[in-house]
């Protein structure tokens, strides 16, 4: 039985009030109007590159293809076909694979931004708070270079916006869903699950069933799916992070994915409403993943762009130094 989510924090009922105050606010009509902006914007931004195919992205392009029977299966390179659910919903809708992939992708951007908002909304955040949630997302350099290219990222962002939302809405059953749509989209979100079951936001036997189906999930796709595949290895090393560092185009990448949010998120940190804590902790079990690839393959802004629904809202609640806000 899935259990009722820590709510009685201090200072919960100064932010119920806050909440509501917010909440009420917000007609269905403006949540319309926003998220319908925030596709738009989303969409424009991503027209330069839309459907455009580039290392990772070839790979789950050519996943895609294979899942329609338009591609051998020697041409798939593990483990980029194990994250399997955003080539197979491209694959399964009707038209260019392209132009399929590159709009699940849009769907995904917007939505995680339209969530972003509800989340800063249902904590009590001010109205330019809650736009400028979603902007962050949107209007980010990530969202022009990344979002449009046939990636799974974006997808991932997604889920792991409504993880968020889940949590901080105080509706398990949303966090759980979110967090087995995000393991199929990429496996390193099986840690969401173990975040909540380790936290206790869950039963003991419910986040044990959870953890058990996101696993059988994955060996299902590596033994029965897609078996055979040529295996690969990650091994940390120093030397790979070194020379990452010496490459221009890596910290240019990592640069315009962290030059806003991060240091925003950073100046936030210590003055975020209580229910928004959870969020510290996610953040750094969730760098480790990205951290533990930077070591053994390569980093680039998608590591930290992923991060995005952990960061966007400590960063809507930034102070800067003498009390300043930057936005609300």
């Amino acid at each position: 039985m899935i259990s009722t989510f820590l709510t009685n924090t201090p200072g919960s009922q100064h932010q119920a009030a806050r909440r509501h105050s917010t909440m009420s606010d917000w007609r269905a009509v403006h949540w319309v109007v926003l998220f319908a902006l925030l596709a738009g914007a989303a969409l424009l931004l991503m027209q330069p590159h839309w459907g455009r195919t580039v290392e990772d992205s070839l790979a789950y392009f050519n996943t895609a293809r294979y899942l329609r029977g338009e591609a051998a299966f020697g041409e798939l390179r593990a483990p980029f076909p194990y994250r399997l659910l955003m080539p197979a919903l491209a694959a399964y809708l009707p038209g260019d694979l392209r132009n399929t992939f590159a709009a699940v992708n849009w769907i995904a951007i917007s939505v995680a931004a339209g969530g972003l908002s509800r989340i800063v909304a249902h904590v009590g955040g001010s109205r330019r708070q809650v736009i400028f949630a979603g902007l962050l997302l949107v209007f980010s350099v990530p969202t022009f270079w990344y979002a449009s290219y046939l990636l799974t990222d974006p997808g991932a962002l997604c889920a792991r916006t409504l993880f968020v939302l889940g949590v901080v809405t105080c509706q398990p059953w949303l966090a759980v869903g979110a967090a087995l749509a995000a393991t199929a989209i990429r496996e390193e979100n099986i840690l969401l699950l173990l975040w909540l079951l380790v936290f206790r936001r869950v039963g003991i036997a419910a986040g044990i069933a959870a953890l058990a189906a996101a696993a059988g999930w994955l060996l299902l796709v590596r033994w029965w799916l897609l078996p055979g595949l040529p295996s690969y290895l990650w091994v940390p090393s120093l030397g790979t992070l070194w020379a990452a560092l010496h490459d221009v185009r890596t910290l240019l990448s990592v640069a315009s994915a962290a030059v806003i949010v991060l240091p925003l998120a950073a100046l936030g940190w210590r003055h975020i409403p209580p229910s928004l804590a959870p969020l510290k902790t996610m953040l750094l079990l969730m760098a480790l993943p990205p951290a533990y690839a930077a070591l053994s393959v390569r980093v680039d802004g998608r590591a930290i762009w992923s991060l995005y629904p952990f960061l966007v809202p400590l960063a809507v609640y930034a102070r800067w130094p003498g009390g300043a806000k930057t936005a609300g």
